[in-house]
């Protein structure tokens, strides 16, 4: 038996443009029923009675929009079933279980409804079991949850005797809703008198004087982290804690968020940085589903299991596939290669760069054909600024590029304010009509972009707009594609699809890129050599020539004082444990990179 799940994306269903395919070809229809109809609303929308779909998916393959999802679930599901928004709307299945003293990460692509969780888990969402029409007392609830743990979690949120602390994934927002400054919004939320201690750890002393309007996305972050720390609640929510800062901090972000469960407290983190949720999480729960469809919760598992089964797609303990295919870090790319010689795209001197209270020094090195050059560093040693230099838009004060290059660059900071549909912005980075050319093919389809050409780019989600980003980008036809921070409000699935799509693309056309980014394993899986930024964040920046990959991730880990070996089974980059016998192991040897 199935339970059947019919969704529409109100943004993406537009009647008035199409031919009401939907309606049309539907068999149910055809025989005389009402299975899919447009409603009252304004404007009108198709409606899809569930009941009586036949989960034929026609609707699905005629829409022109791409706006219908159909899915057959297993109907014992159905009894499972936590919460629905409305008809034809998103609804998840299953609820993490939070564990005093520990740190569960919740792993997923986005639009699986970790948001719809913690809101749940944190009181500030009553769960309707699905009847959104008539949704159930607190009694109903309970009994529906008698003998778990989460009976008397949900007893505590009716009594009023559970606080949660939230870490929301926008810190932006913080800014437009305190005016103030750090101190000012610290003093306003410790009641735990950590203020002053979480400042330190986080690296936050030169930023708490100044106005949040003022800070970088990364001081925001942090300061966020350190706001939703310093409150004393028993459950603590973070979710993405990682963005916008650069390794070290996230380091710094994870000691403080495992701090809180070394004191007893129950933690759950959204992230999407494996290194970071594998350095953080005790356990891990999977979310899977379809994005904005449907979330489903798997049952609790140790880090190390879950991020398997994640990148394997398939849930053993439930017999549930959720991918068609697995994530496999590929060996060779990742290891002990290097990188054969091609021809150089462009070759560069030792470069210097002097600003006010500022200056950065590149040591000389070469891009070739076919390969794509990591950049890894703190923030604000001057990495975006090498960039500008190789591409020609800024001059260097010591040292010149000779070679007139084609650059396309895509910047760390995108610009969402454009009212544009997402088609019009390709076909201007493409100097003509995207539609049925060969970078469709090989760009866009891959990217899954093709979906989102009638959004408007003010409508799009983080990484919707990231993927338009890096689309715009590589479609212009140019030498050397220049990314800086591709992976920024990706999901993990993305990264990895990204990754990939990068370096094969790059390795089939013969193409050439430069990658700066925050994310370990992404960066371990893209490059084929890697240049390291050291020196005083926001002082003097000195970037290496470009090396091998081992003995750059080797010197970047020991700066980091973190070492990693390979999962025997995923053979993906898992991080020791700090202190424990292999950390201890590897860095007395001094290979912090994968213990060969």
């Amino acid at each position: 038996m199935t339970h059947r799940v019919g969704v529409l994306d109100k943004d993406l269903c537009q009647p008035q443009k199409c031919g009401l395919e939907c309606i049309k070809y539907c068999p149910v229809n055809k025989s005389g029923s009402d299975c899919i109809i447009l409603n009252e609303e304004s404007p009108k929308k198709a409606q899809i009675d569930e009941d009586i779909c036949n989960g034929c998916g026609i609707c699905v393959k005629v829409c022109p929009f791409d706006a219908i999802t159909i899915v057959n679930l297993a109907s014992e599901l159905a009894t499972d079933k936590i919460h629905q928004y409305g008809p034809n709307s998103f609804r998840l299945y299953k609820l993490p279980t939070p564990k005093k003293g520990e740190v569960v990460g919740l792993l997923g692509r986005n639009g699986m409804g970790k948001s719809t969780v913690v809101n749940i888990l944190a009181g500030k969402l009553k769960p309707n079991l699905g009847r959104y029409e008539n949704p159930p007392e607190w009694e109903e609830i309970f009994k529906h949850y008698s003998g778990t743990e989460l009976k008397q979690h949900f007893q505590k949120i009716e009594q009023n005797q559970i606080r949660a602390s939230i870490k929301p994934q926008q810190v932006h927002h913080l800014a437009e809703a305190f005016n103030g400054t750090g101190n000012e919004l610290l003093d306003k939320y410790d009641e735990r008198g950590v203020s002053r201690e979480l400042v330190r750890e986080l690296g936050l002393e030169n930023s708490m004087e100044q106005s949040l309007k003022e800070l970088s996305g990364g001081e925001l972050q942090r300061i966020a982290v350190a706001a939703a720390a310093s409150k004393d609640t028993e459950f603590y929510f973070f979710d993405e804690p990682s963005s916008y800062n650069d390794v070290f901090q996230r380091t710094g972000v994870a000691r403080v968020i495992q701090g809180l469960a070394k004191i007893g407290k129950s933690v759950m983190v959204v992230e999407h940085d494996l290194t970071l949720l594998d350095f953080l999480s005790d356990y891990i729960e999977v979310l899977y589903g379809e994005p904005s469809a449907y979330g489903i919760v798997s049952n609790i598992l140790s880090t190390k299991i879950g991020i398997n089964v994640f990148l394997d797609g398939y849930l053993p303990n439930e017999n549930v596939r959720f991918r068609d295919k697995k994530f496999s870090m590929d060996v060779s790319s990742s290891s002990t290669d290097v990188f054969q010689e091609g021809n150089e795209i462009v070759n560069y001197p030792r470069l210097e760069k002097k600003f006010n209270s500022f200056s950065v020094i590149i040591e000389p090195g070469k891009v070739r054909k076919g390969e794509v050059l990591g950049i890894m560093g703190a923030n604000a040693l001057g990495k975006t600024t090498m960039m500008k230099m190789i591409a020609g838009v800024q001059k260097p004060d010591i040292g010149s590029i000779d070679k007139k290059i084609k650059i396309a660059y895509k910047p760390q900071y995108l610009q969402n304010d454009i009212d544009a549909e997402v088609i019009a912005v390709l076909d201007k980075a493409n100097g003509g009509s995207i539609e049925g050319t060969q970078e469709e093919e090989q760009i866009l389809d891959p990217l899954k972009i093709r979906k989102l050409y009638n959004k408007s780019i003010r409508n799009l989600s983080g990484g919707e707009l990231q993927k338009i980003a890096v689309a715009s980008c590589l479609i212009q036809k140019v030498d050397l594609y220049a990314l800086d921070e591709p992976s920024a409000f990706l999901d993990i699935e993305d990264r990895i699809a990204v990754a990939k799509f990068l370096q094969k693309f790059v390795r089939s056309f013969g193409k050439s890129a430069i990658i700066i980014d925050h994310d370990l394993q992404l960066m371990d899986l893209v490059s084929d050599s890697m240049i390291i930024f050291e020196g005083e964040s926001g002082k003097e920046g000195v970037a290496t020539s470009p090396m091998p990959k081992p003995e750059a991730m080797n010197r970047f880990l020991k700066s980091l004082d973190m070492s990693f070996r390979r999962d025997e089974r995923s053979l993906r980059p898992r991080v020791n444990k700090a202190e424990s016998r292999l950390d201890k192991d590897q860095k007395t040897s001094g290979n912090f990179y994968y213990k060969h």
